[in-house]
Protein backbone atom coordinates (compact mmCIF):
# COMPACT_ATOMS: atom_id res chain seq x y z
CA UNK A 1 0.00 0.00 0.00
CA UNK A 2 1.47 3.92 -0.92
CA UNK A 3 1.96 6.29 1.92
CA UNK A 4 -0.81 8.31 -0.05
CA UNK A 5 -3.01 5.99 0.39
CA UNK A 6 -1.76 4.87 4.22
CA UNK A 7 -2.63 8.64 4.57
CA UNK A 8 -6.03 8.74 2.76
CA UNK A 9 -7.72 5.81 4.60
CA UNK A 10 -5.94 6.78 8.38
CA UNK A 11 -7.48 10.46 7.53
CA UNK A 12 -10.95 9.37 6.64
CA UNK A 13 -11.46 6.18 8.86
CA UNK A 14 -13.63 7.92 11.10
CA UNK A 15 -15.69 9.42 8.23
CA UNK A 16 -17.50 7.11 5.86
CA UNK A 17 -19.12 9.73 4.24
CA UNK A 18 -16.38 10.53 1.63
CA UNK A 19 -15.93 7.63 -0.73
CA UNK A 20 -13.35 7.34 -3.50
CA UNK A 21 -12.81 4.70 -6.28
CA UNK A 22 -12.24 4.32 -9.74
CA UNK A 23 -15.46 3.70 -12.14
CA UNK A 24 -13.99 1.88 -15.08
CA UNK A 25 -15.89 -0.26 -18.21
CA UNK A 26 -15.73 -2.10 -21.38
CA UNK A 27 -12.29 -3.66 -21.00
CA UNK A 28 -13.36 -6.31 -23.48
CA UNK A 29 -10.86 -8.99 -23.02
CA UNK A 30 -10.36 -11.14 -25.94
CA UNK A 31 -11.28 -8.49 -28.36
CA UNK A 32 -10.74 -10.72 -31.95
CA UNK A 33 -9.69 -7.45 -34.04
CA UNK A 34 -10.42 -9.57 -37.12
CA UNK A 35 -9.90 -6.32 -39.20
CA UNK A 36 -6.35 -6.96 -38.90
CA UNK A 37 -4.43 -9.70 -40.32
CA UNK A 38 -0.90 -9.65 -39.28
CA UNK A 39 -1.55 -12.43 -36.50
CA UNK A 40 1.09 -10.99 -34.25
CA UNK A 41 -0.37 -7.31 -34.64
CA UNK A 42 -3.07 -8.64 -33.33
CA UNK A 43 -2.40 -10.40 -30.90
CA UNK A 44 -0.30 -7.43 -29.08
CA UNK A 45 -3.65 -5.78 -29.40
CA UNK A 46 -5.36 -7.96 -27.81
CA UNK A 47 -2.97 -8.28 -24.84
CA UNK A 48 -2.56 -4.87 -24.49
CA UNK A 49 -6.09 -5.33 -23.17
CA UNK A 50 -4.81 -7.93 -20.48
CA UNK A 51 -1.78 -5.52 -19.59
CA UNK A 52 -3.71 -2.20 -18.67
CA UNK A 53 -4.93 -4.51 -15.76
CA UNK A 54 -1.83 -3.64 -14.07
CA UNK A 55 -2.29 0.13 -15.16
CA UNK A 56 -5.50 0.28 -13.57
CA UNK A 57 -4.36 -1.19 -10.48
CA UNK A 58 -1.68 1.41 -10.10
CA UNK A 59 -3.70 4.22 -11.13
CA UNK A 60 -6.02 3.32 -8.08
CA UNK A 61 -3.20 2.67 -5.51
CA UNK A 62 -1.34 6.04 -6.16
CA UNK A 63 -4.81 7.99 -6.22
CA UNK A 64 -5.16 5.86 -2.75
CA UNK A 65 -8.69 4.60 -4.39
CA UNK A 66 -10.70 2.68 -1.47
CA UNK A 67 -12.59 0.00 -4.68
CA UNK A 68 -12.84 -0.32 -7.75
CA UNK A 69 -16.24 -0.17 -10.24
CA UNK A 70 -16.42 -2.23 -13.88
CA UNK A 71 -19.41 -0.92 -15.59
CA UNK A 72 -19.92 -4.17 -17.91
CA UNK A 73 -17.92 -6.20 -20.74
CA UNK A 74 -14.94 -7.14 -18.98
CA UNK A 75 -14.58 -9.82 -21.51
CA UNK A 76 -15.68 -9.46 -25.65
CA UNK A 77 -17.74 -12.53 -25.00
CA UNK A 78 -19.96 -14.12 -22.89
CA UNK A 79 -17.80 -17.42 -23.26
CA UNK A 80 -13.86 -16.41 -23.56
CA UNK A 81 -11.64 -18.94 -23.55
CA UNK A 82 -10.22 -19.76 -20.11
CA UNK A 83 -6.74 -18.69 -20.56
CA UNK A 84 -7.97 -15.32 -21.29
CA UNK A 85 -10.05 -15.66 -17.79
CA UNK A 86 -6.84 -16.98 -15.47
CA UNK A 87 -4.58 -14.34 -16.77
CA UNK A 88 -7.55 -11.75 -15.79
CA UNK A 89 -8.27 -12.75 -12.66
CA UNK A 90 -4.54 -12.71 -11.90
CA UNK A 91 -4.22 -9.21 -13.04
CA UNK A 92 -7.40 -8.51 -10.65
CA UNK A 93 -6.11 -10.52 -7.98
CA UNK A 94 -2.87 -8.39 -7.49
CA UNK A 95 -5.08 -5.42 -7.07
CA UNK A 96 -4.98 -4.66 -3.19
CA UNK A 97 -8.42 -3.46 -2.95
CA UNK A 98 -12.10 -4.49 -3.66
CA UNK A 99 -13.07 -4.88 -7.21
CA UNK A 100 -16.73 -5.16 -7.71
CA UNK A 101 -18.52 -5.41 -11.64
CA UNK A 102 -21.69 -6.31 -13.39
CA UNK A 103 -21.98 -8.32 -16.83
CA UNK A 104 -22.44 -6.30 -19.89
CA UNK A 105 -24.13 -6.96 -23.47
CA UNK A 106 -20.89 -8.65 -24.79
CA UNK A 107 -20.49 -10.89 -21.75
CA UNK A 108 -23.85 -10.92 -20.17
CA UNK A 109 -24.75 -13.24 -17.35
CA UNK A 110 -27.09 -15.37 -19.13
CA UNK A 111 -27.04 -19.05 -17.45
CA UNK A 112 -24.40 -20.90 -19.81
CA UNK A 113 -21.78 -18.04 -19.48
CA UNK A 114 -18.82 -17.82 -17.99
CA UNK A 115 -20.00 -16.42 -14.81
CA UNK A 116 -21.79 -19.80 -14.26
CA UNK A 117 -19.21 -22.04 -15.15
CA UNK A 118 -17.36 -24.09 -12.27
CA UNK A 119 -13.73 -23.34 -13.70
CA UNK A 120 -14.65 -19.51 -13.13
CA UNK A 121 -15.93 -19.96 -9.45
CA UNK A 122 -13.08 -22.00 -9.08
CA UNK A 123 -10.04 -19.68 -10.19
CA UNK A 124 -11.97 -16.55 -9.09
CA UNK A 125 -11.99 -18.23 -5.49
CA UNK A 126 -8.09 -19.36 -6.14
CA UNK A 127 -6.91 -16.21 -8.08
CA UNK A 128 -9.18 -12.86 -7.58
CA UNK A 129 -11.34 -13.33 -3.95
CA UNK A 130 -10.86 -9.44 -4.27
CA UNK A 131 -13.48 -9.49 -7.07
CA UNK A 132 -17.29 -9.07 -6.50
CA UNK A 133 -19.35 -10.11 -9.72
CA UNK A 134 -22.90 -9.32 -8.98
CA UNK A 135 -25.69 -10.67 -10.87
CA UNK A 136 -28.46 -9.85 -8.63
CA UNK A 137 -30.15 -6.66 -8.53
CA UNK A 138 -30.05 -5.72 -5.24
CA UNK A 139 -28.21 -3.21 -2.92
CA UNK A 140 -24.74 -4.12 -2.05
CA UNK A 141 -23.67 -2.43 1.25
CA UNK A 142 -19.45 -2.77 1.51
CA UNK A 143 -17.05 -0.66 3.85
CA UNK A 144 -17.36 3.03 2.28
CA UNK A 145 -20.50 3.20 -0.16
CA UNK A 146 -24.02 1.27 -0.99
CA UNK A 147 -23.90 -0.35 -4.51
CA UNK A 148 -26.99 -0.33 -7.08
CA UNK A 149 -25.98 -3.14 -9.56
CA UNK A 150 -27.98 -3.22 -12.68
CA UNK A 151 -26.35 -6.49 -14.53
CA UNK A 152 -27.43 -7.57 -17.69
CA UNK A 153 -28.36 -10.96 -17.99
CA UNK A 154 -28.90 -11.23 -21.92
CA UNK A 155 -27.07 -9.50 -24.62
CA UNK A 156 -30.39 -7.48 -25.98
CA UNK A 157 -33.10 -6.54 -23.41
CA UNK A 158 -36.24 -4.27 -24.28
CA UNK A 159 -36.43 -3.47 -20.77
CA UNK A 160 -34.49 -1.04 -18.90
CA UNK A 161 -31.87 -2.29 -16.19
CA UNK A 162 -32.59 -0.09 -13.65
CA UNK A 163 -36.13 0.27 -13.45
CA UNK A 164 -35.50 -2.05 -10.26
CA UNK A 165 -34.38 0.98 -8.11
CA UNK A 166 -37.94 2.38 -8.41
CA UNK A 167 -38.59 0.18 -6.25
CA UNK A 168 -36.43 0.28 -3.47
CA UNK A 169 -37.31 0.90 0.05
CA UNK A 170 -34.78 3.92 0.30
CA UNK A 171 -35.76 4.68 4.16
CA UNK A 172 -33.87 1.21 4.69
CA UNK A 173 -30.78 2.69 3.06
CA UNK A 174 -27.44 4.28 4.75
CA UNK A 175 -28.16 7.53 4.64
CA UNK A 176 -24.40 8.22 5.53
CA UNK A 177 -22.57 6.14 3.07
CA UNK A 178 -22.76 7.40 -0.93
CA UNK A 179 -25.04 5.12 -3.04
CA UNK A 180 -23.74 4.36 -6.76
CA UNK A 181 -25.57 3.01 -9.61
CA UNK A 182 -24.15 0.36 -11.66
CA UNK A 183 -25.09 0.24 -14.85
CA UNK A 184 -24.43 -1.37 -18.60
CA UNK A 185 -26.44 0.51 -21.14
CA UNK A 186 -27.44 3.32 -23.97
CA UNK A 187 -28.24 7.04 -22.79
CA UNK A 188 -30.46 8.94 -25.37
CA UNK A 189 -28.68 9.22 -28.79
CA UNK A 190 -25.43 7.15 -27.02
CA UNK A 191 -26.38 4.07 -27.83
CA UNK A 192 -26.54 0.56 -30.14
CA UNK A 193 -22.58 1.25 -31.21
CA UNK A 194 -20.91 -1.91 -32.84
CA UNK A 195 -17.35 -1.40 -32.04
CA UNK A 196 -15.94 -4.20 -34.02
CA UNK A 197 -16.56 -1.68 -37.06
CA UNK A 198 -14.63 1.22 -37.30
CA UNK A 199 -17.48 3.17 -39.18
CA UNK A 200 -20.70 4.38 -37.27
CA UNK A 201 -23.21 1.65 -36.55
CA UNK A 202 -27.13 2.24 -36.05
CA UNK A 203 -28.65 2.73 -33.03
CA UNK A 204 -30.79 0.32 -31.30
CA UNK A 205 -33.69 -0.28 -28.87
CA UNK A 206 -32.01 -2.64 -26.17
CA UNK A 207 -30.42 -1.86 -23.18
CA UNK A 208 -31.72 1.77 -23.02
CA UNK A 209 -31.94 3.28 -19.53
CA UNK A 210 -33.28 6.57 -18.45
CA UNK A 211 -31.99 8.28 -16.86
CA UNK A 212 -35.79 10.62 -16.13
CA UNK A 213 -36.86 7.82 -14.53
CA UNK A 214 -34.53 7.54 -11.84
CA UNK A 215 -34.71 8.29 -8.33
CA UNK A 216 -32.17 10.61 -8.39
CA UNK A 217 -32.10 12.53 -5.34
CA UNK A 218 -31.55 9.26 -3.31
CA UNK A 219 -28.58 8.89 -6.06
CA UNK A 220 -24.96 10.19 -5.50
CA UNK A 221 -23.33 8.88 -8.62
CA UNK A 222 -24.36 6.57 -11.79
CA UNK A 223 -21.18 4.69 -13.29
CA UNK A 224 -21.95 3.47 -16.42
CA UNK A 225 -20.41 1.62 -19.38
CA UNK A 226 -21.17 1.02 -23.12
CA UNK A 227 -20.22 4.25 -24.59
CA UNK A 228 -16.28 3.79 -25.88
CA UNK A 229 -15.36 7.25 -25.36
CA UNK A 230 -15.28 9.54 -22.18
CA UNK A 231 -19.20 11.36 -21.84
CA UNK A 232 -20.96 13.39 -19.06
CA UNK A 233 -24.18 13.12 -19.08
CA UNK A 234 -25.15 14.62 -16.53
CA UNK A 235 -24.03 15.80 -12.87
CA UNK A 236 -24.14 12.46 -11.52
CA UNK A 237 -23.82 10.22 -14.49
CA UNK A 238 -20.56 9.57 -16.02
CA UNK A 239 -19.49 6.98 -19.09
CA UNK A 240 -15.62 5.99 -18.16
CA UNK A 241 -15.18 4.85 -21.73
CA UNK A 242 -12.68 2.19 -22.38
CA UNK A 243 -9.49 2.28 -20.29
CA UNK A 244 -7.51 0.88 -23.85
CA UNK A 245 -9.14 2.66 -26.89
CA UNK A 246 -10.06 0.25 -29.35
CA UNK A 247 -10.90 1.66 -32.97
CA UNK A 248 -10.42 4.78 -34.87
CA UNK A 249 -12.00 8.55 -33.74
CA UNK A 250 -15.14 9.32 -34.40
CA UNK A 251 -15.23 13.22 -34.86
CA UNK A 252 -14.36 15.89 -31.96
CA UNK A 253 -14.11 15.67 -28.24
CA UNK A 254 -12.81 11.97 -28.60
CA UNK A 255 -10.82 10.91 -25.70
CA UNK A 256 -10.70 7.29 -24.71
CA UNK A 257 -8.20 5.37 -22.88
CA UNK A 258 -8.78 6.59 -18.88
CA UNK A 259 -10.46 5.35 -16.19
CA UNK A 260 -12.35 7.62 -13.84
CA UNK A 261 -11.70 8.58 -10.35
CA UNK A 262 -14.44 9.35 -8.72
CA UNK A 263 -14.55 11.12 -4.64
CA UNK A 264 -18.23 11.12 -3.89
CA UNK A 265 -20.20 11.57 -0.66
CA UNK A 266 -23.86 11.46 0.07
CA UNK A 267 -26.10 14.57 -1.05
CA UNK A 268 -22.83 16.07 -2.74
CA UNK A 269 -21.94 16.55 -6.31
CA UNK A 270 -19.37 14.15 -7.45
CA UNK A 271 -15.87 14.95 -8.11
CA UNK A 272 -14.49 13.59 -11.25
CA UNK A 273 -11.11 13.00 -12.22
CA UNK A 274 -9.70 11.12 -15.72
CA UNK A 275 -6.72 9.43 -15.34
CA UNK A 276 -5.01 8.21 -18.40
CA UNK A 277 -4.51 4.44 -18.70
CA UNK A 278 -4.04 3.66 -22.73
CA UNK A 279 -1.03 2.85 -24.21
CA UNK A 280 -2.07 2.36 -28.41
CA UNK A 281 -3.00 4.62 -30.09
CA UNK A 282 -5.47 5.20 -32.88
CA UNK A 283 -5.28 8.02 -35.17
CA UNK A 284 -7.85 9.44 -37.90
CA UNK A 285 -6.70 11.90 -40.35
CA UNK A 286 -7.51 13.62 -43.82
CA UNK A 287 -4.71 14.71 -46.59
CA UNK A 288 -5.45 16.20 -50.03
CA UNK A 289 -2.24 16.07 -52.11
CA UNK A 290 -1.75 19.01 -54.43
CA UNK A 291 1.78 18.11 -55.88
CA UNK A 292 4.52 15.96 -54.85
CA UNK A 293 5.96 18.56 -52.42
CA UNK A 294 3.28 17.51 -50.25
CA UNK A 295 4.63 13.91 -49.86
CA UNK A 296 7.05 15.82 -47.35
CA UNK A 297 4.31 17.17 -45.47
CA UNK A 298 2.33 13.74 -44.72
CA UNK A 299 5.53 12.28 -44.01
CA UNK A 300 6.31 15.10 -41.23
CA UNK A 301 2.67 15.12 -39.91
CA UNK A 302 2.50 10.98 -39.72
CA UNK A 303 6.44 11.50 -37.72
CA UNK A 304 4.50 14.47 -35.30
CA UNK A 305 1.51 11.73 -34.47
CA UNK A 306 3.73 8.62 -33.91
CA UNK A 307 6.68 10.10 -32.81
CA UNK A 308 8.52 7.40 -33.94
CA UNK A 309 7.19 4.37 -32.37
CA UNK A 310 6.93 0.97 -33.64
CA UNK A 311 3.81 -1.62 -33.18
CA UNK A 312 2.24 1.22 -31.12
CA UNK A 313 -0.18 2.62 -33.11
CA UNK A 314 -3.35 2.14 -35.87
CA UNK A 315 -3.54 4.99 -38.92
CA UNK A 316 -6.64 6.10 -41.04
CA UNK A 317 -5.92 8.37 -43.31
CA UNK A 318 -8.83 9.66 -45.62
CA UNK A 319 -6.42 10.45 -48.82
CA UNK A 320 -7.53 13.10 -52.00
CA UNK A 321 -5.51 14.32 -54.51
CA UNK A 322 -3.40 13.53 -57.63
CA UNK A 323 0.35 13.02 -57.70
CA UNK A 324 3.26 12.60 -60.68
CA UNK A 325 3.95 9.43 -61.37
CA UNK A 326 6.98 9.36 -59.66
CA UNK A 327 5.70 11.07 -56.74
CA UNK A 328 2.81 7.74 -56.49
CA UNK A 329 5.65 5.42 -56.56
CA UNK A 330 7.13 7.36 -53.78
CA UNK A 331 4.07 7.55 -51.75
CA UNK A 332 3.40 3.73 -52.35
CA UNK A 333 6.79 3.26 -50.76
CA UNK A 334 5.97 5.28 -48.34
CA UNK A 335 2.71 3.45 -47.68
CA UNK A 336 4.94 -0.06 -47.61
CA UNK A 337 7.06 1.75 -45.00
CA UNK A 338 4.07 2.68 -42.78
CA UNK A 339 2.57 -1.20 -43.27
CA UNK A 340 5.76 -2.66 -41.50
CA UNK A 341 6.39 -0.05 -38.64
CA UNK A 342 2.27 0.35 -37.71
CA UNK A 343 -0.30 -2.24 -35.88
CA UNK A 344 -2.65 -0.72 -39.02
CA UNK A 345 -2.93 1.48 -41.74
CA UNK A 346 -6.14 1.89 -43.30
CA UNK A 347 -6.24 4.04 -46.24
CA UNK A 348 -9.38 5.57 -47.58
CA UNK A 349 -10.24 7.48 -50.52
CA UNK A 350 -7.92 7.67 -53.15
CA UNK A 351 -4.66 9.05 -54.56
CA UNK A 352 -4.65 9.68 -57.87
CA UNK A 353 -1.38 9.55 -60.43
CA UNK A 354 -1.04 11.49 -63.12
CA UNK A 355 2.31 12.21 -65.29
CA UNK A 356 3.63 15.58 -65.70
CA UNK A 357 5.04 17.00 -68.36
CA UNK A 358 8.17 16.56 -68.01
CA UNK A 359 7.19 13.04 -67.34
CA UNK A 360 4.95 12.25 -70.80
CA UNK A 361 8.28 14.15 -72.99
CA UNK A 362 10.23 10.91 -71.50
CA UNK A 363 7.00 8.77 -72.95
CA UNK A 364 7.21 10.31 -76.24
CA UNK A 365 10.53 10.73 -76.99
CA UNK A 366 11.57 7.87 -75.53
CA UNK A 367 14.27 6.81 -78.46
CA UNK A 368 15.05 3.43 -76.91
CA UNK A 369 11.71 2.28 -77.38
CA UNK A 370 9.59 4.00 -80.86
CA UNK A 371 6.58 1.70 -80.01
CA UNK A 372 5.95 2.96 -76.62
CA UNK A 373 6.48 6.97 -77.84
CA UNK A 374 4.23 6.56 -80.11
CA UNK A 375 1.46 4.78 -78.23
CA UNK A 376 2.50 7.43 -75.71
CA UNK A 377 1.95 10.03 -78.43
CA UNK A 378 -1.34 8.61 -79.34
CA UNK A 379 -2.52 8.37 -75.29
CA UNK A 380 -1.62 12.20 -74.91
CA UNK A 381 -3.26 13.61 -78.41
CA UNK A 382 -7.13 11.63 -76.93
CA UNK A 383 -6.42 13.10 -73.41
CA UNK A 384 -6.20 16.37 -74.85
CA UNK A 385 -9.36 16.24 -77.28
CA UNK A 386 -11.79 18.30 -76.19
CA UNK A 387 -14.63 16.22 -74.12
CA UNK A 388 -12.36 14.10 -73.48
CA UNK A 389 -10.72 15.64 -70.28
CA UNK A 390 -13.21 15.46 -67.68
CA UNK A 391 -14.69 12.28 -68.66
CA UNK A 392 -14.17 8.62 -67.34
CA UNK A 393 -12.55 7.90 -70.95
CA UNK A 394 -9.49 10.39 -69.73
CA UNK A 395 -9.10 8.56 -66.11
CA UNK A 396 -8.76 5.28 -68.18
CA UNK A 397 -6.33 6.82 -70.48
CA UNK A 398 -4.37 8.49 -67.14
CA UNK A 399 -4.28 4.53 -65.73
CA UNK A 400 -2.73 3.83 -69.26
CA UNK A 401 -0.38 6.48 -69.30
CA UNK A 402 0.77 4.99 -65.82
CA UNK A 403 0.88 1.58 -66.86
CA UNK A 404 3.03 2.81 -69.56
CA UNK A 405 5.38 4.76 -67.35
CA UNK A 406 5.85 2.21 -65.54
CA UNK A 407 6.66 -0.23 -67.87
CA UNK A 408 8.98 1.87 -69.67
CA UNK A 409 10.88 3.24 -66.33
CA UNK A 410 10.59 -0.13 -64.02
CA UNK A 411 11.18 -2.28 -67.09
Amino acid sequence: MTDNRKQYLKKNREDLKLARFIHTADWQIGKPYLQIKDDEKRFKLKKERIDVISRIRNAAQQQAAQFILIAGDLFDSPTPSISAVTEVLEAIGSIDMQVLMIPGNHDHGALGTIWHSDNFKKYQKEMAPNLQLLLDSAPIEIEHAVIFPCPLLRNKDNADPTLWLGEVDWSKISSLKPRIVLAHGGINDFRGRDYAFDDEAQSDANNLIDLNSLPIDEIDYVALGDWHNLKQINEKAWYSGTPEPDRFNQGENNQRGQVLQIDVSRKAHPQVKPIQTGRIQWHNISFRFNGDEDLNRLERRVEELTAGRISRDLLRIEISGRLSLSGHKRYQSFKEDLENKLLRLRIKGECHQAPEADELEELTRNIENPLISQVASQLQERLNSEGVKASEEASIIRIALCELYRFAVEG
